[in-house]
């Protein structure tokens, strides 16, 4: 099967999808990983006022439900990682906004963190996102990268006394 190019009928035609497809956000026609990430910050304020707990058991259950999502839409799109499915990316910044606060700065700065990481891909994001195939790869690169990020705002939170 070969790759196609998701619509919004393929959207609509199985609930995986839509979540795969971060509501649609993954449809943009430039840059579906940057506006799959910025879906997670409304989902953050949403979930904030519930407490770390809840907060985390989200992030959790976002993940389980987020490897069978990307598995049944890589599937219907003929491939494992295709560029529309944005929820990995969602999942994964969540982790991050968990951790780094929800001032505008920190999420600003763990945006572009993440993003750098999520596009770049260093070791070994690179090679998880070109080996590990399914629903679990698709997520599991971006975590990769959200720890990336994590660890490179915690640096710079340090150096700049912040």
């Amino acid at each position: 099967m070969s790759a196609i190019k998701p619509d919004w009928k393929f959207l609509f035609a199985h609930p995986a999808h839509v979540l795969a497809l971060g509501f649609g956000a993954g449809l943009s026609p430039v840059a579906p990983g940057t506006f799959g990430t910025l879906v997670a910050i409304p989902l953050a304020a949403m979930l904030r006022p519930w407490g770390d707990a809840v907060f985390a058991a989200a992030i959790v259950a976002f993940t389980l439900i987020g490897i069978w999502a990307a598995d049944v839409t890589g599937r219907d799109l003929g491939e494992s990682d295709h560029g529309a499915i944005v929820w990995d990316e969602v999942v994964a910044f969540l982790l991050v906004l968990f951790l780094v606060g929800d001032g505008r700065l920190q999420i600003a700065f763990a945006f572009l963190l993440f993003r750098l990481f999520d596009i770049t891909k260093p070791p070994p994001i690179g090679w998880l996102d070109r080996t590990v195939k399914g629903g679990f790869g698709a997520m599991l690169d971006d975590f990769v990268a959200a720890g990336y990020a994590l660890v490179a705002f915690a640096l710079g939170v340090r150096v700049l006394g912040a």
